[in-house]
């Protein structure tokens, strides 16, 4: 099993920050070294130089058991550490992914090695009917709708907001918030009392990020949403919560979500002096998700390396 990282590690070891410089080196080869990148490669997870983290730490404790959870974005990533932590504590896990169907693969693989079923779903959650698709896969095939774990998210980074096209504008916003809104409505008649929603949104929400604009103003639409949502809930007993990750070493940013010189120093800035691993973060998912967090509604947990938010 690959090394985990220690609760408190500050800094990165030097092999972590040499592959993190390989995936500089070759995010400056495909697009150059522009702080603007409309269009990122697309790569698999096990492509990047310096792999992601995605392995449950500890043995399960059945916290999950007998569930059914829908993961966006579950194909790599944060996604993919979720699936994995989710299935070893007893969900069956829908795993939904937008094109790159081997890592898709290759987490349902992760999800059945723990015992879980898996599906991987092919939808692009920006689409209005895309929401509708992904649940009634996911009932005809897993049966039940206990999670949804709204988390799939792109980002383009842009140094000058004129350099945002109408279509980017859109895109990112279809993809990060308007798809959160046609899962829940999809989703809303198959959730019972006790179910649990949790979105993904960001640091970037809380401090703002120059070079990601459209990006952060999903993310502070997210937030908005997701309080809002919960208030709409409540009484049903559905519980309605979100994670906001700092930066975190996925392939979202090396593979074009930040340009090459960022991805060089990528998370350094934090108090721990690092970027954080999927697995540091899954934990935060799986706690909004199973009954630990029974008197929590409306609240965001904020894995990101030790900086201080408000609100």
């Amino acid at each position: 099993m690959t090394k985990q990282p220690k609760a408190g590690k500050v800094g990165e070891s030097a092999k972590e920050k040499k592959g993190k410089h390989a995936a500089a080196a070759k995010l400056r080869r495909s697009v150059g070294s522009s702080g603007t990148i409309a269009k990122p490669p697309s790569d698999r997870e096990s492509d990047l130089d310096r792999a992601p983290k995605w392995e449950p730490r500890y043995p399960g404790s059945g916290r999950l058991d007998g569930k059914v959870a829908i993961v966006t974005g579950g194909d790599s990533g944060i996604g993919r550490a979720v699936c994995a932590l989710f299935a070893r504590e007893g969900a069956d896990i829908a795993i939904v992914y937008l094109d790159n169907k081997a890592d898709a693969a290759e987490t349902a693989a992760i999800v059945e090695a723990e015992g879980s079923r898996a599906v991987a779903i092919k939808a692009d959650v920006g689409k209005a009917k895309a929401g509708e698709k992904i649940v009634n896969e996911t009932m005809a095939t897993l049966g039940r709708l206990d999670i949804l774990v709204n988390n799939a998210g792109e980002q383009h980074p842009a140094e000058d907001i004129r350099d945002i096209s109408a279509q980017q504008l859109e895109r990112t916003f279809a993809t990060n918030i308007f798809g959160m809104f046609y899962l829940v409505q999809a989703a809303l008649p198959h959730l019972k009392k006790g179910a649990a929603i949790i979105n993904c949104t960001s640091v970037t929400m809380y401090q703002g990020a120059k070079g990601l604009l459209d990006y952060s103003a999903t993310k502070g639409a997210i937030t908005a949403f997701t309080r809002s949502l919960s208030e709409n809930l409540v009484g049903k007993g559905i519980r309605v919560n979100g994670v906001a990750p700092g930066p975190i070493w996925t392939p979202l940013n090396p593979r074009g979500g930040a340009p090459a010189n960022k991805v060089a120093t990528f998370g350094e800035s934090t108090p721990m002096k690092r970027p954080g691993e999927p697995n540091e973060v899954a934990p935060a998912f799986l706690f909004l998700a199973c009954d630990d967090s029974s008197y929590m509604s409306g609240q965001v947990l904020h894995p990101n390396g030790g900086t201080i938010v408000n609100g």
